[in-house]
């Protein structure tokens, strides 16, 4: 009995040990979710006022400009070198600079420029998470 008590006293043990090392690895770098975080934010925003039919310039240009500054920083932050990676994050970059630059004045607009971003997302977001 003495030893299948001390069997079940080092499992427990062990097991709390490794949930702490496993929550201080994951915790040591926020930078990856926080961009994540940061552009859920915003296509979020967009996503919003898409459903609410309230599309004005002025802040889908801010969420979308917003959007661009943080894509940039996908690579730097993530450190994956792999081409298919740094492909994906360049033709994200590349789309929102497209609808940024398109600008879109009304919802069915802003619908339109969003599509590819979602679908660039969508894309890396199945082959990397």
């Amino acid at each position: 009995m003495r030893v299948a008590l001390m069997i079940l006293l080092g499992l427990v043990i062990g097991v709390i040990g490794t949930v702490n090392v496993m929550n201080a690895l994951a915790a040591r770098n926020p930078m990856p979710k926080a961009v994540m975080d940061t552009m859920g934010y915003h296509i979020g925003e967009l996503k919003q006022a898409l459903k609410a039919k309230q599309c004005n310039t002025p802040a889908t240009r801010h969420h979308l400009a917003r959007l661009q500054s943080t894509a940039s920083d996908i690579v730097p932050v993530f450190g994956i070198e792999e081409k298919a990676f740094t492909d994906d994050a360049t033709q994200l970059q590349t789309r929102l600079q497209q609808a940024v630059q398109a600008a879109p004045a009304t919802c069915e607009a802003l619908a339109a420029a969003i599509q590819p971003v979602g679908e660039t997302c969508k894309s890396c977001h199945q082959q990397y998470r």
